[in-house]
């Protein structure tokens, strides 16, 4: 019986060639590469030639011979890198190709209409994310030419104290002792009549806030005083023309008589509804809204450091709401409403003395 002969395999290949599929190669010779495609030299370039070595790689996904997975493994780079090749050169040909990594210098990443369309956007006390939403660009990109969200330090604006009796309640705080678990019923308000509003007014700093917050946290706080900073050209501070108004229409009185207090807070009831009345004056339209604005910006208006967010809104919401009382505050605030322009012969319109409507 005859041994069996050995089967002659093919020599492996020199170590200057590297296998890019069946039928393509790339060998390297002295300083050249060589692109082969059926034993033929179709392509050549110099090692230091990326315009060159990147054309060649297009060349060969482009005309069939190879995959960009096959090409990507054989020239050291990845996949992503050959179809950005690819995509260069249909776009601008070999020029394109040599175009170097990262942004072209000289190249404005944003233009000049859209850079003052920012700028009057974080005038109006925007976030560095509701301006990339709203113009349809990364917050990276705004970030780097505004910076990050801030409040602005500004100027003077001359803040006086009120004097009157609406306007000083407004600003008086309740302090209490103990936590309620459940929505309370009316709670008697004589016992803080006489509450002396440089007494409560624990923390003197108005950017920071931790020590009432701290408070609130032991109990000892039902509602954070507000405290305003000197300021000029404050986004939104048209809405504190509306406090007087606001005050006179009796809505905080009626509602610590109906709610009383919703527990101690940083943000009480008063400051729950003052929130919601300035997001009606600024058109914010619901409580995650706010993530498009600066919470320090709309603090500011409120006298905070900073605004509740949303989740604490929404937890405020759903106390006051447990009540049950919103039949009673609206027949409460009308009935003052129409109290004083009521007459014995009919009922006289404010602003209008002589229009009278029979009863």
């Amino acid at each position: 019986m005859k041994a069996q002969l050995t089967l002659a395999l093919p020599p492996p290949e020199p170590s200057n060639v590297v296998v890019i599929n069946g039928r393509c190669l790339l060998r390297l010779e002295e300083g050249q590469r060589v692109v082969i495609v059926a034993g033929l030299p179709v392509h050549h370039y110099q090692t230091e030639d990326t315009v060159a070595e990147a054309y060649a790689m297009v060349f060969l996904v482009e005309s069939g011979f190879a995959r960009q997975r096959e090409v990507a493994r054989a020239f050291g780079h990845s996949e992503r890198t050959v179809r950005r090749y690819q995509t260069r050169y249909a776009e601008g040909g070999m020029e394109a190709l040599g175009r170097g990594a990262g942004w072209r210098k000289g190249r404005r990443r944003i233009s000049g209409k859209r850079l003052h369309r920012i700028e009057a956007l974080k005038q109006e006390g925007l976030s560095n994310r509701a301006v990339a939403q709203r113009l349809g660009i990364t917050e990276k990109a705004v970030r780097k030419l505004v910076g990050p969200s801030k409040p602005v330090q500004v100027e003077q604006l001359a803040l006086t104290v009120a004097t009157d009796a609406g306007t000083t309640e407004l600003l008086t705080p309740k302090v209490v002792v103990e936590a309620h678990a459940q929505p309370s019923k009316p709670v008697s308000t004589d016992a803080h009549a006489g509450v002396d509003l440089a007494a409560v007014r624990f923390s003197a700093d108005a950017a920071d806030r931790s020590l009432d917050r701290m408070l609130a946290y032991l109990g000892k706080l039902s509602d954070a005083v507000p405290i305003f900073r000197d300021g000029a050209r404050v986004p939104g501070a048209g809405v504190l023309l509306a406090i007087p108004a606001l005050t006179e229409s009796g809505l905080f009185d009626i509602s610590r008589k109906l709610y009383g207090e919703i527990g101690p807070a940083f943000y009480g009831l008063r400051t729950t509804l003052l929130t919601l009345f300035f997001m009606a004056l600024l058109r914010i339209q619901r409580p995650e809204h706010l993530k498009q604005r600066d919470p320090a910006m709309l603090g500011r208006l409120l006298g905070l450091d900073r605004a509740p967010e949303v989740k604490t809104l929404r937890r405020k919401l759903t106390r006051i709401a447990a009540c049950h009382c919103s039949t009673e505050l609206g027949a409460e605030l009308a009935r003052r409403r129409v109290a004083p322009a009521r007459t014995s012969d009919g009922v006289s319109l404010r602003g209008w003395p002589r229009a009278r409507l029979p009863w």
